[in-house]
């Protein structure tokens, strides 16, 4: 059977949508605008919440806990002891008390709704726009739902901006009293104009689905719904359009996340097998001299966290199979020493390792640092970069292709057409994010023609990439569960944590003063900013205009470097260099230093406005110092008003108060996986990994920030099921592969490499 026959297999549910009772073609049109094409749709159109008496939120018990929240958060101690979360959604059932309708000039209006759910408290639900549209649709005592976020107005009553609002219909007003639980849907704007209601989908659904369900087949092994004791997909729809109890939505909830995390472990499970399968590597004899000459020389003892690691690398170089592996670790958790460790090991085995990094200037260290652990030995290191000149270039190319080079470092420069690699075993890529895909592919590709093929099977060198960026656990087995993960979760012993604090303008001099005394001391500072030329539109501070000023104004003894963007890399570089010299005491920079090189010598930074950085960047920022064995300070300038109560307008109020939570979490923690599931938290998945990660699908039910027990699950399971039968073919998989290849198309020959 072919994969495109066993797309065809699936049941045909196209019965017209217009022709099913409660429908018509008007109601029709507006579904297809969702995707909701056949009944089969409508089945699978699942609520996004439930209404239910012993749920909905009090008003009086919200309004406490908001004014609660509003007191403790927002107080002038707020970064001494406060506790935060940010406020979600909220449902709340209540009757419509009064309604009016605010006009403005330029005929804008405003639509108002009072709402008493007969607690004692009171809510404004506002609308700005459609106001006809609710003028007309709800009337005074008219009983309804309203979901959204709730705040404060500023006489200190509950209010929601333009949240969502139905009607309880009379027909459900009397489910409701008795506590039933009433499925909720997203309405689209489109619905409303044909009268489609909450209800009115209950009772469609209602009329199709005892003939719908049947059409559902079973995607997940009966095995496993046995063993994790999860309802089938038909029992589980049912029960997520009409639950008895919240047991049996829990119960529907967790089997249609499990299925979504399944299928997506089961493509990254097949993409690691095809891997292995389809590929072989060299075979390293794991006993390295020279990794042994150099850990005896070193003036440190290896941390455990940095063998456990060493010792997962030598497995899998030795295995015969592509190493692919991610070895995350903190800023100064001694990445690049276990990474030069693994190299030797490639070099004692006749091979040559690559380390590519992002930067010429980060490359440049990655050089020096490497050359000053090999003095000593026979071993050549050869940089590559970009900004080269002729001679040094054209020296470096035949040394390569010679084989004389053993350790090579460089930038994109790595991957140029014209150079010829000789035998590369390993290649290490630092800040791997900072790399597309393509890139990484490419130096891949390059390394792989400098090795000899064994039969038909192609050999490709090992890779290890690495990250100081963390990334949440649940998030790294979703979108990196491909690669086999190592993670240094452990400083170096003479590293002591970076104490960091919250400052306000109005201290602004005392800050300048304590970075006075620590250049007394003989250390130096970095000071950050978030522009770098002042802005006409945002009220922020700019990097070239505050260098004269510091220079002129602050640090007139001493001398102050600038560091931004715009700069030729000639300058950059320059600028760096002199700083690492200890020439500038002080360097005025912009993020641009966010991945730069290592200055022991720097123990303290100033960041300004650092309510406009995300934490991921702040985190990263904070990691320029602590780099040697003194103490080292982080301090967060932000404005004074952070000190008191935030305005309520709603998009200012939320980034506000997400802007003081990633202050205080910088305050309460130097742990990056830590500031990184409360980055996630507050950004969501997709935009911690930036500019949505491809490759990270928009899961319908499953949440990446809380459902971390069922994406364990659910990776355990899909390699589990790969592993036992990886072509899928056994009769109990087959409806697993036909959903499957339905998922994730016919284009990749996933099931070739069994």
């Amino acid at each position: 059977m072919t994969e495109n026959t066993e797309q065809k297999t699936q049941p045909d549910n196209s019965l017209s949508l217009q022709y099913v009772r409660g429908i018509g073609p008007k109601r029709a049109e507006a579904l297809a605008a969702e995707g909701i094409l056949t009944a089969g749709d409508v089945v699978k159109y699942f609520p996004r919440g439930y209404i239910a008496r012993d749920a909905a939120a009090s008003l009086k018990d919200l309004a406490v806990r908001l004014r609660a929240e509003a007191q403790e958060n927002f107080s002038p101690n707020l970064f001494k002891d406060a506790t935060f979360s940010l406020q979600g959604e909220a449902t709340i059932v209540g009757s419509v008390s009064a309604k009016h309708v605010h006009r403005f000039g330029g005929n804008r209006k405003m639509m108002v709704f009072t709402i008493a759910d007969g607690s004692g408290g009171r809510a404004k639900a506002i609308f700005w726009s459609f106001v006809e549209y609710y003028d007309k649709q709800f009337q005074q005592g008219q009983l309804v739902v309203i979901s959204g976020k709730p705040e404060l107005d500023k006489y200190g009553f509950v209010s929601f901006n333009h949240p969502e609002i139905e009607k309880i219909e009379p027909e459900d007003e009397e489910d409701y009293a008795r506590g039933k639980i009433l499925p909720k849907y997203r309405m689209a704007q489109g619905f409303k104009t044909v009268g489609l209601s909450a209800r009115t989908l209950r009772t469609i659904i209602e009329s199709v689905i005892d003939r719908e369900i049947p059409n559902m087949q079973e995607a997940l092994p009966d095995y496993l719904l046995k063993t994790l004791e999860l309802p089938d997909i038909q029992t589980a729809t049912r029960n997520l359009h009409f639950p008895n109890d919240f047991k049996e939505i829990e119960r529907a909830q967790t089997r249609m996340k499990f299925e979504e995390l399944y299928f997506f472990q089961m493509l990254l499970a097949l993409r690691h097998r095809g891997v292995k399968v389809q590929e072989q590597a060299p075979v390293f004899n794991p006993k390295s001299a020279r990794a042994r000459w150099l850990v005896d020389k070193l003036a440190f003892e290896l941390t455990r966290a940095q063998k456990r690691v060493i010792n997962e690398i030598v497995a899998d170089l030795q295995s015969g199979h592509p190493m692919n592996r991610l070895l995350q670790g903190d800023v100064g958790s001694g990445k690049t020493i276990v990474a030069l460790l693994s190299m030797l090991v490639a070099v004692d085995n006749g091979f040559q390792a690559i380390l590519m990094a992002p930067t010429e200037i980060l490359a440049e260290q990655h050089f020096k640092t490497i050359s000053v652990y090999l003095e000593g030995s026979e071993l050549n290191v050869t940089q590559l970069v970009g900004g080269q000149k002729t001679k040094a270039r054209r020296e470096a190319l035949e040394n390569i292709a010679n084989g004389q080079s053993h350790v090579i470092v460089g930038t994109h420069a790595l991957f140029a057409s014209e150079i010829t690699y000789n035998n590369v075993g390993l290649i290490v890529i630092d800040e791997q994010h900072r790399f597309g895909v393509a890139q990484r592919a490419e130096l891949k590709n390059l390394g792989s023609r400098s090795l000899k093929a064994d039969g038909d099977i192609k050999t490709t060198p090992h890779i290890l990439v690495m990250s100081a960026t963390p990334i949440p656990r649940t998030l790294s087995m979703t979108v990196y569960g491909d690669l086999d993960v190592s993670i240094i979760n452990e400083l170096p012993k003479n590293r002591k944590p970076i104490k960091t604090k919250v400052v306000f303008e109005s201290a602004l001099m005392e800050s300048y003063e304590f970075i006075r005394t620590e250049i007394q001391k003989g250390r130096q500072a970095y000071v950050v900013f978030p522009l770098v030329e002042k802005s006409e539109k945002l009220e922020l501070k700019s990097a070239t205009e505050h260098h004269e000023y510091l220079q002129q104004n602050v640090f007139r003894e001493y001398s102050c470097g600038l560091l931004h963007g715009q700069m030729f890399w000639y300058e950059k570089e320059d600028a760096m260099r002199a700083f690492l010299a200890n020439e500038y005491q002080i360097l005025v920079a912009t993020t641009v230093i966010e991945v730069g090189i290592d200055v022991p010598n720097a123990s303290v930074m100033l960041i300004q406005d650092a309510e406009r950085f995300g934490l991921a960047q702040l985190h990263q920022l904070r990691g320029r110092v602590g780099r040697g064995a003194e103490q080292s300070y982080c301090l967060l300038a932000t404005k004074d008003h952070f000190q008191y109560h935030l305005n309520k307008k709603e998009d200012e109020q939320a980034e506000r108060k997400a802007a003081i939570i990633r202050l205080k979490t910088m305050e309460e923690t130097t742990d990056g996986f830590k500031i990184a599931e409360v980055d996630m938290k507050l950004r969501g998945p997709g935009d911690v990994l930036g500019t949505r990660q491809s490759g990270l699908p928009d899961f319908e039910f499953a949440d990446l920030v809380t459902d971390a027990e069922i994406v364990d699950m659910a990776r355990r399971e899909a390699f589990k099921t790969v592993d036992a039968d990886p072509p899928l073919r056994r009769p109990e998989h087959e409806a697993t592969r036909r959903k499957f290849v339905q998922l994730y198309g016919t284009g990749q020959n996933f099931f070739d490499v069994a």
